[in-house]
């Protein structure tokens, strides 16, 4: 953090102002994927609602035990028909051997983002989320993120939100360290009063034909 501090006098201000970001540290694994599939397009207190009903009906939550759920009980804790697919695709893969998250380990990002896309249901967004968050790889930089463009917007002052490919240029001073920036604008963005409700989860970029992200 103290190297962008140097590089960026507004990171450096929100550093001044706020402190050091929290770390927003997930487990790797099964149920850290489904929470990111329930974030995709809602807001993160709906998400995390679901989430909660979820791990509440399963304990310890497993693929194979998720796949006991039928669609009543799914829609009841909140998934969308779409998102019980995605997420029953998603524990199929790793009961069947086609998804192997321990090996993601000891991949680097860029394998670790193809063979996440490769799961119908994951998109840029929900693999750099989990590159970011659970596998906590220091230079993942989630350009899809309404929240974090949103924030760089006001940071950097700039008129409108940034396109995906503004925010990937904006980013390259940051290197090695972009998630550390993420993170740091996402402090500022849920410290900012009156802020849009909307955190992770919110993509700005969606391409026709994309099924998630």
């Amino acid at each position: 953090m103290g190297e962008l501090v140097k590089l960026d006098s507004d990171l450096a201000r929100i550093f001044e102002q706020l402190g050091a970001p929290p770390l927003w540290g997930r487990e790797p694994g099964f149920p850290t994927l489904i929470r990111i599939i329930l974030e995709q397009q809602v807001s993160l207190a709906s998400a995390q609602a679901a989430f909660n009903k979820l791990l509440n009906a399963a304990t310890p939550l497993t693929s194979q035990g998720f796949l006991k759920f039928d669609d009543l009980e799914l829609k009841q804790i909140g998934f969308s028909r779409q998102k019980a697919n995605y997420s029953r695709g998603l524990a199929r893969d790793l009961l069947e051997g086609r998804l192997d998250l321990n090996e993601l380990m000891n991949w680097d990002d860029d394998d670790v983002r193809r063979e996440l896309l490769r799961v119908k249901g994951i998109g840029h967004w929900s693999a750099d989320i989990y590159l970011l968050m659970a596998l906590r790889r220091p230079d993942v930089w989630p350009s899809g993120d309404l929240a974090l463009a949103t924030a760089v917007q006001k940071v950097k002052q700039l008129e409108a939100i940034p396109s995906h490919d503004q925010l990937e240029k904006m980013s390259l001073p940051w290197r090695p360290w972009r998630a550390v920036a993420a993170r740091m604008f996402w402090h500022y963005y849920l410290s900012t009063p009156n802020r849009v409700h909307r955190q992770s989860g919110q993509k700005l970029f969606r391409k026709s034909g994309q099924i998630s992200d």
